[in-house]
């Protein structure tokens, strides 16, 4: 058989360079002219290919020679694109660098290897921010290392200015490399991410509107033309299509008859391989998804269960609180129903993951660690289980951030270990029921079934008998699905009101993208965790304060005098509070709560002086005359919630004999230039508390510092407890004022602000009122239910009701990046358009 396929590998020189957002951008922008694009990807990874469906409206794939063998891979390529239409042109999205494969083979299983068994031309996406005309030697030595790859082309992404790209352009043409686009570093194109890679496209509400936005971008930055050419000059495949069907006996069952295989599914269950539904149809089985997180029950007539990888730490709360279902599946596992339970799905069946209990069908516990296991495997099985004769040998891949205890493997409890890997023993293999054999399968190993069809064909046989001797999961009367995380303050801590130590961390909940927490990212960056992971080896020395105190002092240009570390902001306010004691304290809201709690709590509670939010809440000439008497001013600047920058010029107003003037700071790193901070010249009577913790995305590590009156300063100093900062945030601190973390901080700047800009541009579109902000975020008048709607949206906003001078008709929204925030406003059009609806 021959098949003409267009198609072309996208793939990069190194991680991180942007091809996943490329890659499902040209995905999605094909598939908005009207072609049909089969997609894949190199490699085992399960969260780019939900993506690429997303993107094309049909399933992702793998084509990975390690888990199915290198003369699979075609024929996987050949099926993906025949079904279940003949497809116009196959994207293959790349994995790591182009040459980069499993570890000591040569490049086996990598961007290259496949791109060379399916005869594939090759595009290669580059991230040129940090070069120029180097960029184009790069480009030719990948070109040329490996003479059977044809590299065909080129897009640059990162472009600092038309100026760079053409720089790099000509550079490129030098060496005969078309440049089929340039995506300058403001295209606003980016996926968020999680602690194991790109957040699962299940996970996205109103994600289809993302990814409109992004093929826009994608056709308006990239020559779709040249790259269809480019696709359209692969050589005709000779390789018979990859079929699902079993090598041996036809199933036993099949249609209506066929038993039932229930398929973990929706937000916390999105790792599985398509393949693998196609090869239990194909044996005569009937899978059928359900969500552990929302449905109550397992599907009628379910005969076998299927528990496949996702995220259950991350929605372990929610999962905990389906108890019916948790109870029905116990019951149903016990019983002998046979279930196949890969990573997550074994993390499902034991006792409890991170605190939050679970099915208990394992005697074992699970708890998140910091070290993250990612690799190729091989595996043994050491005795006859579900899925596999003891012997047989299968290739996989783990990829989690768990540890079990007991151990995964050591067979307390739990049976035989499921595989022998290098590293030892893995997983259960347990038998429940009445019978002998084997009935429980559970690892951390990923298997592609597609490679390894005697396992899919054990299952099959396992359910078959299962379904004749009736055993079947009973099925609990439907249900309303539980909401959860409908109030999130019903009980704060310390029996504390809405209104009181309410912060955006609260809002956040499982599963949901996050607008409501300030934190700028969900991981440090590189540089700073490399420098945090050196402390490490010094941990056992009692933290020393005197260099980073020195490089702040250095970094703002005072004294170190001047100069007082913190335990974050916080602790900032705690120590003001504490050893200064005021006896006439305003806070001007709307403003962040710590300040206002930390005064009460010191037995000083502060009158609030609320500036008009209707107006613009700015510092006018009436507010500063409103605050005679007050022997201590607490403002931000910019402030938080509402983002507004007040002129240096205002606030040396509030400055007087007798009162200290108290400015917090935590975002001025984030206005250009830092324009009308108070830090610097005369501090006398002032205090500017500034915090690290947002903009480097360390709110667990605790660094801030606050600057100013040198007596006010040792007075503060006087307070605090020794060693009260530890040794990660002396060093995040240090970092933080040299001369790279600077460079790093202007970029992050320029980024925010364009981003900020299309989220404003996005609201006041919409008519919605929005507060000029310099901060990483915005306050939006978006009316009553918005944020409950959001919130079922799949969406975390900052409700504003419980900062004085807002109601519920005000959110707070993080800044983020233009695609996801498309995704949220496209949530709020569907609130509001459901609410004319109901009028």
């Amino acid at each position: 058989m021959v098949t003409r396929l267009p198609r072309v590998v996208l793939a990069a020189p190194a991680s991180g360079q942007g091809k996943t957002t490329v890659s499902v951008g040209v995905m999605a922008a094909l598939a908005a002219r009207g072609l049909q694009v089969a997609p894949a990807k190199v490699g085992p990874d399960f969260i780019d290919p939900g993506y690429h469906a997303l993107a094309t409206g049909r399933v992702g794939r793998n084509l990975d020679p390690w888990l199915v063998g290198p003369e699979r891979v075609a024929p996987m390529l050949v099926h993906g694109a025949m079904t279940p239409a003949p497809a116009d042109v196959a994207v293959i999205e790349g994995v790591m660098g182009l040459f980069d494969g499993r570890l000591g083979t040569e490049g086996f299983a990598s961007s290259a290897h496949v791109a060379t068994l399916t005869h594939s031309p090759v595009v290669l996406v580059v991230d040129i921010s940090s070069s120029s005309r180097s960029v184009a030697a790069s480009i030719h030595g990948l070109r040329t290392f490996d003479p059977q790859l044809d590299v065909a082309g080129v897009v640059l992404n990162k472009a600092g200015s038309e100026r760079h790209a053409g720089e790099v352009r000509r550079a490129c043409e030098r060496i005969g490399v078309p440049v089929l686009g340039v995506l300058p570093r403001d295209a606003g194109v980016s996926v968020p991410s999680r602690h194991l890679g790109l957040v699962p496209a299940d996970e996205r509400d109103a994600a289809r509107a993302t990814l409109d936005r992004l093929a826009e971008r994608t056709a308006a930055h990239i020559d779709l033309d040249a790259l269809l050419e480019i696709a359209s000059g692969a050589p005709d495949l000779a390789d018979e299509p990859w079929s699902p069907a079993p090598m041996s006996a036809a199933p036993t069952t099949a249609g209506r008859d066929a038993p039932v295989v229930a398929v973990a599914g929706g937000r916390a269950f999105t790792f599985r391989y398509a393949e693998t539904l196609e090869m239990m149809r194909a044996r005569g089985l009937e899978p059928v998804v359900f969500d552990p997180v929302r449905d109550r029950a397992l599907p009628a007539g379910t005969r076998a269960l299927y528990l496949g990888g996702g995220f259950p730490e991350v929605h372990a709360r929610s999962l905990a609180a389906n108890t019916s279902l948790l109870a029905q599946l116990r019951d149903a596992v016990t019983s002998g129903l046979p279930t196949v339970a890969e990573c997550a799905g074994m993390l499902y069946l034991l006792e409890a993951v991170d605190g939050h209990r679970f099915s208990g069908v394992l005697p074992a516990t699970a708890a998140m660690s910091s070290r993250l296991t990612l690799g190729y495997r091989e595996a043994e099985a050491p005795v006859d289980t579900l899925l596999a004769d003891a012997g047989t040998r299968v290739r996989g891949h783990e990829f989690h951030r768990t540890l079990t205890t007991p151990a995964a493997g050591d067979g307390e409890g739990g049976g035989h270990a499921a595989w022998l890997l290098d590293a030892g023993a893995d997983g259960f293999s347990a038998a429940h029921g009445s019978g002998s054999e084997p009935t429980v399968h559970a690892s951390y190993l990923h298997t592609h079934w597609a490679g390894h069809p005697e396992l899919a064909d054990r299952f099959a046989a396992a359910t078959h008998r299962a379904a004749g001797l009736g055993l079947v999961a009973t099925t609990l009367p439907s249900l309303p699905r539980p909401r959860v995380d409908a109030r999130v303050d019903a009980a704060l801590p310390g029996g504390a009101t809405p209104g009181d130590e309410h912060h955006g961390d609260a809002e956040v909940g499982d599963g949901l993208v996050d607008f409501a927490v300030n934190v700028r990212a969900i991981t440090p960056p590189a540089n700073l965790r490399h420098a945090l992971r050196g402390v490490l080896d010094e941990a056992a020395h009692y933290p020393d304060a005197r260099t980073a105190t020195d490089a702040v002092a250095a970094h703002h240009r005072l004294a170190r005098e001047q100069v007082l570390l913190t335990n974050g902001a916080a602790e900032a306010f705690t120590l003001i509070a504490r050893a200064l004691a005021p006896r006439a304290p305003v806070v001007v809201h709307p403003q962040f709560s710590e300040p206002d709690a930390a005064l009460r709590r010191a037995g000083c509670p502060a009158r609030a002086h609320v500036l008009d939010v209707r107006s613009g809440a700015h510092l006018g000439d009436a507010d500063v005359a409103a605050l005679d008497g007050a022997d201590l001013v607490v403002l931000g600047n910019p402030t938080n919630p509402t983002g507004v920058l007040h002129p240096r010029a205002q606030l040396e107003k509030l400055r007087g004999s007798g009162r200290v003037l108290v400015v917090d700071e935590a975002f001025m790193d984030l206005v250009p230039g830092e324009s009308e901070s108070l830090i610097g010249g005369d501090m006398t009577g002032v205090l500017v508390v500034r915090s690290l913790t947002k903009t480097w995305s360390i709110a667990g590590v605790r660094a801030g510092h606050v600057v100013g009156d040198a007596a006010l300063i040792a007075t503060l100093r006087a307070q605090q407890p020794h060693w009260s900062v530890n040794s990660l945030a002396l060093e995040a601190t240090r970092y933080a004022m040299t001369a790279p973390a600077a460079r790093q901080v202007a970029e992050w700047t320029e980024e925010t602000s364009q981003w900020r800009e299309h989220l404003d541009r996005g609201l006041r579109s919409r008519g919605l009122p929005v507060l000029a902000s310099a901060a990483p975020f915005v306050l939006a008048r978006v009316g009553a239910g918005a944020h409950a709607a959001w919130r079922d949206a799949g969406f975390a906003t900052r409700r504003a009701d419980t900062f004085p001078g807002l109601d519920g008709s005000w959110v707070r929204l993080a800044v983020r990046d233009p695609l996801t925030t498309d995704a949220l406003l496209t949530a709020f059009d569907a609130f509001r358009q459901s609410g004319e609806a109901a009028s």
